[in-house]
């Protein structure tokens, strides 16, 4: 599929007038130890050096960092939000700031973090600002911290402040700017939902967001990200999820996306502005995206919205965590908003048949809002796809490719644009193949004793009464051996809904035992790789799988002391693997929660609940087949664990 362009319209042209934002006072917010993290001060510092050594920021107006005012944030977040991120600085908080930042999901905070933040909002206000004016054509606001994912009263994903919302807004609400529609277009691998919450009933704000999603496995690991969630009241229609099924999509999935939805759609939105929360995490070598996006593809999804608004953009960064990839990328991006230089490349891979599903499943999704894409895709188009690869990425997974061996199966020739990524095997595929010749009997006791119900932790998919789509496992084998064990251990049921059964309680094994329990559990022979993956899966955890959760060393500890918490997934309700003996040389590991969490359920603070209906019919089909129990022991069985007291 070919897809040569060029970044400049015409020699005649006069040159564009760019704005670019650096601001080193925003690498004052850094982990409190300095200790390592992907979103660290080096990120900005990386860009701006990169655009500094190609001559870029000479060619530019470069603008000055101003700090957000607290009026415009509000109309974002709320007072308390407000009032915390404006003080987490400040001695008062020296003593508690560590204890906040630990209650929030994937947030760190230092005396830095205020300043940083309110730099990072009033930055992207500036710059919207001086394109909206005409000051300047385009600009692009090198920020941090990032801010797609801050909500309304919360900050998480390593978002305080929600940067090009508040921006957003600023533009909408300042009526002498003459800005009524605005798109904004987020490519970060992650899925934008604070910004997609903020306009969900706003039709004067079109938010589309490409991302990993993998049936909702993938961070921010909730459904906020589905295709389904298309807006609300007047605002229906105005929020498109374009959600991958799975990682390494590349160029050709991004391009058809823009060719068959975002594009379409654009033109009969007509925006006067568009800003773009521009995460380069979905590029080639990022550690925590997984999937390859190359500069040249960054490009050209920036070219086609030059078309749009008389190409008033604003970029402001989101993620992006391999230096190399995020300057390379971002160089890419402000040659285009120059218009000085030609980028060439070919689009020779195809998009993953995935890709197309999803983007068929968005179109019917939207058509009736958007005629654009009413039409079905020719089945030509749709015919042309890539397999997707035999090693494949996990729900948070990522890999550092040799970028030759990429080049080949995806763009030739790059021309103008190179990547420059480490030439070394992919970490998360060297754990893997360790791990995959290591057999373990995974012991299940609850919906998994069911085969078919296992089966989408390996393969993928859903049964009856599961509300959610399972990503399954990247080595998608069937179990070498299936057996059925009694041990002495007691089953229960906790907690009052879950993600994937709704309403009811789940099946928990107390970790410690006792003769006079019994508890019935189907036993799988896996492999110790495709055991990380079901603990991933069970946990609904957003580690990063470039290493394993569970590995060798692991193994010989739980041997040794029986159990063992995984601090990776601690705020999981599986994160205690249990080691339940050897059955033929082959141990024999279980998931289950912690002493500490037996203590909770004891007291009431976490519920004890009787399973649905649903997931109760699970347990019992798994007993049934398994020739266990009849059906009215099985019956039985599972109505004494659940009404047995602890």
């Amino acid at each position: 599929m070919e897809a040569v362009e060029t970044a400049s319209r015409s020699t005649s042209r006069s040159l564009r007038r760019v704005g670019i934002l650096y601001d080193e006072r925003m690498c004052r917010h850094h982990t409190p130890d300095d200790e390592p993290h992907p979103e660290n001060p080096n990120r900005i510092r990386a860009i701006w050096n990169k655009l500094q050594s190609a001559g870029i920021s000479q060619r530019c107006e470069v603008l000055s960092a101003k700090e957000a005012e607290d009026k415009y944030i509000l109309s974002v977040h709320g007072k308390s939000h407000v009032d915390l991120i404006r003080n987490i600085s400040s001695q008062q908080y020296n003593s508690r700031r560590n204890r906040i930042a630990s209650n929030l999901n994937s947030i760190y905070l230092n005396e830095g973090s205020s300043e940083a933040a309110y730099l990072a909002a009033g930055s992207v206000i500036e710059v919207a600002k001086r394109v909206a004016k005409g000051e300047l054509d385009s600009a692009f606001a090198i920020v941090r911290p990032p801010g797609h994912h801050a909500e309304h009263d919360e900050a998480m994903g390593f978002c305080l402040y929600n940067n090009v919302a508040i921006a957003t807004n600023f533009l909408l609400n300042e009526k002498e700017l003459g800005i009524n529609k605005i798109l904004i277009v987020d490519w970060d691998v992650h899925h934008g939902n604070g910004t997609q919450k903020t306009f969900w009933k706003d039709p004067r704000v079109l938010f589309f967001s490409v991302h990993r999603h993998e049936f909702g496995n993938f961070y921010p690991s909730n459904d906020d990200g589905d295709y389904t969630m298309i807006g609300e009241g007047p605002g229906a229609g105005y929020n498109i999820n374009v959600p991958w099924e799975n990682g390494r999509c590349g160029d050709a999935d991004y391009l058809a996306v823009w060719d068959h939805i975002l594009i379409p759609v654009a033109k009969q939105f007509n925006p006067d502005m568009i800003l773009i929360s521009a995460g380069f995490d979905a590029a080639v070598g990022d550690p925590l995206g997984g999937c390859r996006v190359t500069p040249y593809g960054y490009a050209m999804l920036l070219r086609k919205l030059m078309d749009f608004a008389r190409g008033k953009i604003v970029l402001a960064l989101e993620g992006g965590y391999n230096l190399t990839s995020i300057s390379n990328s971002a160089l890419a991006c402000m040659e285009v908003l120059l218009d000085e230089k030609t980028v060439t490349g070919s689009t020779e891979a195809y998009p993953f048949e995935s890709t197309w599903r999803v983007i068929r499943a968005v179109r019917q999704e939207l058509k009736a809002f958007w005629s654009v894409l009413a039409d079905e895709l020719p089945t030509k188009l749709i015919s042309q796809k890539a397999p997707i690869p035999k090693i494949l990425i996990s729900s948070c997974d990522s890999e550092a490719e040799d970028v030759e061996e990429l080049l080949q199966g995806v763009i030739r020739p790059l021309s103008t644009l190179r990547v420059d990524e480490d030439r070394r095997e992919s970490a998360s595929v060297s754990w893997r193949s360790d791990l995959s010749n290591i057999d373990i009997w995974y012991a299940t006791f609850g919906s998994n004793m069911w085969k078919p119900r296992f089966l989408c932790y390996i393969e993928g998919g859903q049964v009856d009464g599961m509300q959610k789509l399972c990503s399954g496992s990247m080595d998608k084998r069937p179990p070498k051996e299936i057996l059925w064990k009694i041990f002495p251990h007691r089953l229960f049921f906790g907690r009052e809904s879950t993600r994937t059964w709704g309403l009811g309680g789940v099946a928990f094994l107390h970790p410690e035992s006792k003769n006079k329990d019994i508890v019935h559990m189907c036993l799988y022979r896996i492999t110790l790789e495709q055991f990380n993956d079901v603990l991933h899966q069970e946990n609904i955890s957003s580690y990063d799988m470039s290493s394993p959760l569970f590995d060798l060393t692991s193994l010989d500890c739980v041997k040794e002391k029986g159990s063992i918490n995984l601090e990776a997934v601690k705020k999981g309700w599986y994160h205690n693997v249990v080691y339940l003996g050897m059955e033929r040389d082959i141990p024999i590991l279980t998931m289950t929660c912690d002493l500490s969490d037996i203590e909770n359920f004891k007291s009431g603070k976490v519920p004890l609940h009787a399973p649905s209906e649903d997931y109760a019919n699970t347990l019992v089909k798994g007993l049934v087949e398994g020739g266990q129990l009849s059906e009215e022991e099985a019956v039985s069985y599972i109505k004494e664990a659940a009404t047995k007291p602890l």
